[in-house]
């Protein structure tokens, strides 16, 4: 079995604000040219989710037109 690599995170952003309504593919474009180092996570808005935080996860919470609806963080 393969060890899960924990990442601690970068200096980078944690949040991006400036990302709310847009489409989850340029969302998704968007936040790995900032965090190389997360792995965002497209989600529908009210899916359940773990509660576990992890700082090389974004979720990324849509609404059923595909479109960003809360504020993407790490975590």
């Amino acid at each position: 079995m393969a060890e899960e690599k924990i990442v601690f995170p970068s200096s980078g952003k944690s949040s991006w604000p400036e990302l709310v309504f847009v489409k989850s593919s340029v969302a998704v474009h968007w936040i790995e040219r900032d965090r190389p180092d997360v792995k965002p996570v497209v989600l529908l808005a009210g899916s359940p989710v773990t509660e576990d935080l992890r700082p090389n996860r974004v979720r990324i919470f849509v609404n059923m037109n595909d479109r960003v609806v809360e504020v993407p963080r790490t975590g």
